[in-house]
């Protein structure tokens, strides 16, 4: 497969560009970061659900657009390149594809129209320590007099302050299957401490004490769960490699600017031949970053390699924003590591991002292990 987007995909692309020039340029962050870090401008997020960006991997069957991942990689692209604040990765990217992998299609045609029209919220609730551990699920769901009850605690849960319903990783008491579970945020029991972390956005810890679960609200059997997980798990890092990959190109494209423009000894900085070398280098690094992060996103649709595709996007992404980040902040000298400059947002993000489902470590790791190694 050729790794160039069809036309429909640019168009797409160009269309996301233009609407973000316009509603959510990279000032508006400053903008959300200084009113008590607002987790979701909701009319922004209807005229995206409008776009169509919300409906872009829903399948057909239930009104969606099916248009794919490689489609929807290009607008959380653009998303990157500006930090827009939204739940496109908590709802769109990331629950979306637990629902459509579920089986339980009740739950399909009760969330998908509300998903669609950008009047329902929903993330996924898994990690449990301090590092990304697919396998650590020691939430528990057992049966109690005919009733599901869950109990545990989630962390670094992304956008649970402003999502109405939680998708939560449990090991069936009974069995000790890996079940996905959907909660109301509102049900008795559920109790969520949201903290703003330093990239200005929300995380959270879940508590769930005695939650009783609904029978028709179980996103897995007895089998599948931990399937529906692993593959989610997949096209989830492969989607934060999309917007790493905005952020880095947007950074980078920051510094050149400053090259050009910024005088020292009566010349502009970028004409000095070391600050060339160092963005020679960083020119190159993305350039294979483009390459890595389309092949991941086509692994999606096509449904091969994906493990190993995931895990090599989210390993060079996450330390190619850690250099370039970096550079960038270098080059802008001084006022870099002030508030006066932007830039200085691309390095907050970068060192938060890397860490969502497996920092560049795990994932050589892994790569290594995938290898044979």
């Amino acid at each position: 497969m050729s790794l160039v987007l069809n036309e429909e995909q640019k168009m797409l692309k160009t269309s996301a560009k233009e609407f973000l020039d316009n509603k959510f340029p990279l000032s508006n962050f400053r903008k959300y970061r200084d009113n008590d870090f607002k987790s979701v401008d909701f009319d922004l997020w209807t005229e995206m659900a409008e776009m169509g960006w919300t409906a872009l991997i829903i399948p057909e069957k239930y009104n969606g657009l099916n248009f794919g991942y490689v489609g929807l990689g290009q607008v959380i692209e653009e998303m990157g390149k500006r930090l827009t604040v939204c739940p496109i990765m908590s709802t769109v990217l990331i629950s979306t594809s637990v629902i459509s992998s579920s089986k339980n299609e009740f739950l399909k045609s009760k969330l998908f129209s509300g998903i669609m029209n950008g009047s329902v919220l929903i993330c996924l609730a898994h990690e449990e320590g301090n590092q990304h551990h697919p396998e650590n699920i020691q939430t528990s769901l057992k049966r109690e007099n005919g009733n599901l009850i869950l109990n545990g605690k989630k962390n670094f849960v992304i956008d649970a302050n402003i999502s109405d319903y939680f998708i939560v990783s449990a090991k069936d008491v009974s069995s000790s299957n890996t079940i996905l579970a959907l909660v109301e945020k509102n049900q008795k029991g559920v109790s969520v401490n949201s903290k703003t972390l330093m990239d200005s956005r929300s995380y959270s810890e879940i508590i769930f004490k005695n939650v009783e679960i609904k029978n028709d609200y179980l996103l897995s059997n007895t089998d599948d769960g931990k399937n529906i997980l692993e593959k989610v798990f997949e096209i989830a890092r492969i989607g934060y490699a999309a917007e790493m990959l905005g952020g880095i190109q947007q950074a980078f494209d920051m510094t050149m600017s400053y090259l050009k423009t910024r005088e020292q000894f009566g010349v502009k900085i970028g004409s000095f031949q070391s600050l060339q070398h160092r963005s020679a280098l960083m020119f190159a690094e993305i350039e294979l970053c483009k390459s890595i992060v389309l092949k991941a996103l086509q692994s999606i649709d096509a449904g091969e390699e994906l493990s190993k595709n995931a895990s090599l996007a989210k390993a060079k992404l996450g330390l190619t924003y850690k250099l370039i980040s970096n550079e960038a902040i270098q080059m802008h000298g001084g006022i870099g590591v002030t508030d006066d400059s932007d830039v200085g947002f691309f390095l907050k993000r970068s060192r938060v991002i890397e860490k969502a489902f497996g920092d560049s470590n795990f994932h050589l790791d892994r790569l290594s292990k995938i290898g044979g190694y």
